[in-house]
C-alpha cells in the first residue's frame, strides 16, 4: 500500500498528531516509510526530531562503544609491552652478572633477540586490530546514514525509473 499523506499514516499508527509518536511507533514508522510517497516520508521528518533524535543516540552509542574499546585495548597493550620490558630487564641484569660463558651468553642474547620479535609481532598484530576496528566503526556509522536516507529517499530511484537519470 502507498501512504500517500500524512492522515493515512497518523491513521494506522494510531496517532492524531506526530508530538504522540511513541518510541514503539517510531519503529513501525520506519518499516512503513517504503510505502510512502517520498515527499509525505520527507514533510513527515521534517516533524519527528524524535527519529534524528534516535539516529543521533545510536550514532553517539557507537562511538563511545569505540572509545571503550581503544581505552581497553590500549591498557592491554602497555600491560603487554611492560611484561617484556621487565623480562628483558632480568635477561639485561643475567647477561651482567659475572663468569658466563659464550653459551650462557649466547642463550640470553637469543632470549632478548626473541621478546623483541614476540614484541614487533604483537604490535603489528594490535595494528590489524584498530584497522578493522576502525573500519567497522566506519561501516556503521555509514550504515546508519545509509539506512536513514534509503528509508526515505529509496523510492526517489523507483519513483524516477531509470537510475541513470535520478543520478
Amino acid at each position: 500500500m502507498d501512504y500517500k499523506n500524512e492522515d493515512e499514516i497518523k491513521k494506522v499508527l494510531g496517532i492524531d498528531t506526530w508530538r504522540n509518536l511513541s518510541k514503539d511507533k517510531v519503529f513501525q514508522f520506519a518499516a512503513m516509510m517504503p510505502e510512502m510517497d517520498t515527499e509525505v516520508a520527507l514533510k513527515i521528518i521534517e516533524q519527528l526530531p524524535e527519529y534524528r533524535k534516535l539516529l543521533t543516540k545510536g550514532l553517539e552509542l557507537l562511538g563511545k562503544e569505540h572509545e571503550s574499546t581503544l581505552k581497553s585495548n590500549s591498557q592491554s597493550q602497555e600491560s603487554v609491552h611492560q611484561g617484556w620490558r621487565e623480562i628483558r630487564e632480568a635477561i639485561k641484569s643475567k647477561l651482567e652478572q659475572e663468569g658466563l660463558d659464550w653459551e650462557q651468553t649466547k642463550f640470553l642474547v637469543e632470549q632478548m633477540m626473541e621478546t623483541g620479535r614476540q614484541e614487533s609481532a604483537k604490535d603489528t598484530e594490535n595494528k590489524q586490530f584498530l584497522d578493522g576496528l576502525f573500519t567497522k566503526a566506519a561501516i556503521g556509522t555509514g550504515a546508519a546514514a545509509v539506512l536513514a536516507i534509503a528509508f526515505v529517499g529509496g523510492k526517489v530511484l523507483l519513483q524516477n525509473g531509470d537510475i541513470r537519470k535520478a543520478l
